[in-house]
């Protein structure tokens, strides 16, 4: 006790250990339902145990990636919507992953609050669990840390890191992209996790009612604006599964820096991924922001403009592979072709959307 009989605790302090322990208990169950048979032990262990059955592989390497959703987390918090940035956050390193060709197989979150509510906490880690089965990724623990002196009350971030393996051997990437190569696209389920800096900036200078359908979206904008990030990492690897790496050279996931600057960090010297704008529309969400001041070049590096992910595959198996993405229910279709590269940038757009 102090001297002037004063006594301090830590949930004065901003930490609420009572209210973490709830939160654990209301996603416990959506947690457990993301195990795969490599898990061992269970939730409230002092770190997650995965058992990599290294029979499996004839020289495997392991692949990580770390990333967190960004300031979509403000329209999460404005909204009052917790259910789907937790996706967001598996999106954006499960698809890092297999951009090489690794398969995802557990992940760890981190949530830092102002201040612990049971229920959003909950409904934070629920969608990464969604995302985790998505992905077929093992949620195998992580950290909620409640900083009541550094963030507001209602204030949090995320942040996750995946774990992955890929064969030495079967490593994907611009060592494989040859001339002649299509480019095939992946549709977007919209912004996804980047750019939303710009998109909030617009938002609030264009006076733009979150709650209200604008012409042209078929929902209201905060429901188009929070549409959680498409999880392709099942889709990839059924694609090398099937087709194998003489077929599928690599893949970009498309984030921040947009379709060009993404799709050229898959492409070697000397070679250039022309990508036709004509082939798909631009999402009426994006036109809408360019309709109140975001000028089209700014568009096409800050968002995706419609496409999450592309790949560079044979030509010869291009049209089977979009039929097979269809078929998954993603929607596909050959956007440009791999080429010499005369001058300029090793990737780039060329024509009108559609």
């Amino acid at each position: 006790m102090s001297e002037g009989g004063q006594q301090f605790t830590y949930a004065a302090s901003g930490v609420d250990i009572d209210a973490g322990e709830r939160a654990v208990t209301l996603m416990r169950t959506a947690v457990e339902k993301t195990n795969r048979p490599e898990v061992v032990g269970g939730l409230g262990g002092f770190a997650g145990l995965f058992a990599l059955d290294t029979a499996k592989y004839r020289r495997p390497l392991l692949a990580s990636s770390t990333d967190g959703v960004g300031t979509k987390i403000a329209l999460a918090r404005r909204l009052d919507r917790h259910d789907t940035v937790g996706i967001d956050l598996v999106a954006m390193v499960v698809d890092d992953l297999v951009a090489c060709g690794a398969e995802p197989l557990f992940l760890q979150d981190y949530v830092a609050c102002g201040r612990v509510v049971p229920e959003r906490i909950a409904a934070i880690v629920t969608g990464i669990a969604t995302g985790c089965t998505l992905a077929g990724a093992a949620l195998v623990g992580g950290e909620t840390a409640e900083h009541g002196d550094l963030m507001a009350p209602d204030d949090y971030d995320l942040a996750a890191t995946a774990v992955g393996v890929v064969e030495a051997d079967a490593v994907l990437g611009p060592e494989r992209v040859r001339d002649g190569d299509a480019v095939v696209a992946m549709a977007s389920s919209g912004f996804h996790s980047n750019g939303y800096s710009l998109v909030r900036r617009v938002v609030a200078a264009a006076g733009l009612d979150l709650t209200a359908t604008p012409a042209g979206l078929d929902r209201p904008l905060g429901e188009v604006l929070l549409e959680p990030t498409r999880i392709y990492a099942l889709d990839c690897l059924a694609l090398v599964t099937r087709f194998g790496v003489e077929g599928v050279h690599a893949y970009a996931h498309i984030t921040g820096g947009g379709l060009a600057g993404n799709t050229a960090r898959v492409v070697p010297d000397g070679l250039a991924a022309v990508l036709d704008r004509g082939t798909w529309a631009l999402p009426a969400a994006v036109s809408l922001l360019e309709e109140h001041g975001v000028p089209r070049g700014e568009s096409e590096r800050a968002f995706n403009c419609g496409v999450g992910m592309v790949a560079a595959v044979a030509p010869e198996v291009a049209d089977d592979v979009v039929g097979t993405l269809v078929e998954r229910g993603v929607p596909a279709w050959v956007a440009g072709t791999v080429g010499p590269r005369t001058a300029g940038d090793a990737a780039h757009l060329v024509g009108s959307y559609r």
